[in-house]
């Protein structure tokens, strides 16, 4: 029946009594509610409830299980820093230890507070996808032993020395890491024994769909299980289903018992954004979205004052000032300690190199480094001597994308070198091009010329800052990711450095070459 005003069949709402017009003024259009949009914070039936007090209990478990595993760190921590102070001090007896054990004791009630609540606040107990990593940890840490330390100060303690401080530091950031890589290596390898996978669907338009698709999927222990897309246009051929259109998003996380969606489309309308993260919420449902590279650009941007419109500023991301001399003096230390550390493996390697083919032990590969300028990459050699005028022959059998030539069966290739080359020790002499202010322990990695030559002008952003050894692309899938996707990580590693990340990717560059995850 018609509306005699207006002529329009939508559904009305009466206005309240008492609140705006008479009851024979205009009623009020409402907009069709598809499916049930209940709040799902709401009261719930008893057999729901019950699902989520069991859900609760697997949450506090988590949480528990986490803070025994930081405070046994941050406990062995302390103890063996005052440990090996005893040992070094020539000490180190039945009774030092029972001392260090008392003083850890009395120390670990403050220090354990500080942690937890920089843990907490850092998100480093939420639930397994939003928990971050290593880099998280060691500012955590670090910035518990700065409040530690500024309490002692603030109280009156005097110290001979402060190596308490940080060598706790050190020993947390070892005894919490490796804990807590434990825990997600113990608790994954459960999750996917049992088939827990999270349930995801893309939305967005069929490029960028591709794009992250191809990104979430690879790998068979991949924690996400993409049920299909949604597109906003055409339809990708992908692989994937169509589980249908925006509108549709409410009643498909329903059907789809869907656990996150994911908009996979930087230029995503804000109207349709807007609907799509209400109808999701009102059903529990977690929207992510895939960062595009103006998103990224904008963890840099300043805030330019005294215009008329507010401006920030994007600056380009070198390191200068305090930024460079914090870099520097990590690679300095750092390179110099790897290098005494790994020098026996150093000396074995030249000699198998030496002893089993002809040629130099180092190969000299002459790369763009910083500003596009060249210099000489140290690498041992790997490849037999003729290497450099068989490649021509060898591009079409090039299995890289993009500018990157790699043959996962190089016939170039001396058996030691593909040994050296699985584990990645022919990159080990680069310790040398670190000293020399040609390189950095973390950076983008160096191309050869001929890749260099080959790449898009928006690549080269990455030549802005020194090389590294290693970067974002050895702990990220290393040879398994696309071109295009190497140069991102590039990019975000650039925009987000800090001490931190560098070292956090150091220490997960060792589980990438152990496992050799991607390398050929």
């Amino acid at each position: 029946m018609s509306s005699a005003r207006g002529g329009t069949d939508a559904p009305t709402r009466p206005t309240p009594p008492g609140d705006g017009p008479p009851p024979d003024g205009p009623l009020v259009p409402v907009r069709p509610v598809r499916g049930d949009t209940h709040d799902m914070r709401r009261k719930r039936p008893p057999a729901l409830a019950f699902v989520l007090r069991m859900d609760t209990l697997r949450r506090l478990a988590r949480v528990m299980s986490l803070l025994a595993l930081d405070f046994a760190g941050l406990f062995l921590a302390i103890f063996t820093a005052l440990c090996l102070k005893a040992w070094a001090l020539g000490a180190l007896d039945r009774a030092a230890v029972e001392g260090a054990w008392s003083q850890a004791r009395h120390l670990i009630s403050f220090a354990g507070l500080v942690t937890t609540l920089l843990f907490a606040r850092s998100g480093l107990y939420a639930g397994r996808a939003q928990r971050p990593g290593l880099t998280r940890i060691v500012a955590g840490l670090f910035q518990t032993t700065v409040v530690a330390l500024v309490f002692a100060l603030v109280n009156g303690l005097d110290f001979q020395s402060y190596y308490i401080f940080y060598g706790s530091l050190f020993f947390a950031v070892a005894y919490i890491g490796l804990f807590r890589y434990g825990y997600e290596s113990i608790t994954g390898s459960v999750l996917r024994a049992a088939g827990y996978r999270r349930r995801a669907v893309l939305v967005g338009t069929g490029e960028h769909i591709d794009a992250v698709a191809h990104a979430l999927m690879r790998g068979s222990d991949s924690p996400v299980n993409v049920m299909g897309f949604v597109s906003l246009s055409e339809r990708p051929d992908n692989g994937l289903s169509s589980l249908g259109s925006v509108d549709d998003i409410g009643d498909i996380v329903e059907a789809h018992r869907i656990d996150e969606v994911i908009i996979a489309d930087p230029a995503f309308p804000e109207q349709e954004a807007i609907e799509l993260v209400d109808q999701c919420h009102q059903r529990g449902v977690t929207v992510r979205i895939a960062p595009s590279t103006m998103e990224i650009l904008v963890h840099r941007a300043e805030f330019v004052p005294g215009q008329s419109v507010p401006l920030f500023e994007l600056r380009p991301p070198v390191f200068e000032g305090f930024d460079y001399l914090l870099k520097r003096s990590f690679d300095l230390v750092g390179a110099t300690f790897i290098l005494l550390v790994l020098s026996p493996l150093l000396a074995v390697s030249a000699l198998a190199v030496r002893l089993t083919s002809r040629g130099p032990i180092l190969y000299r590969s002459l790369r763009p480094g910083i500003g596009g300028i060249t210099f000489a990459c140290l690498k041992f050699r790997t490849m037999y001597e003729d290497a450099d005028a068989r490649q021509a022959d060898l591009e079409e059998l090039n299995e890289a994308s993009g500018a990157l030539f790699k043959i996962r069966d190089d016939p170039r290739m001396t058996p030691v070198g593909r040994l050296l080359r699985r584990y990645s020790i022919d990159e080990l002499p680069q310790l040398f091009n670190v000293l020399l202010g040609q390189m950095s322990l973390v950076g983008p990695r160096p191309l050869p010329q001929r890749d260099y030559d080959r790449l898009e002008d928006w690549h080269r952003k990455r030549y802005l800052v020194l090389p590294g050894i290693t970067g974002l692309w050895q702990v990220s899938g290393r040879a398994d990711l696309d071109f295009d996707d190497l140069v991102r990580l590039d990019f975000l590693y650039l925009e987000r450095w800090s001490v931190f990340l560098d070292l956090s990717i150091l220490l997960k560059t060792l589980p990438a070459v152990f496992t050799k995850r991607g390398a050929f």
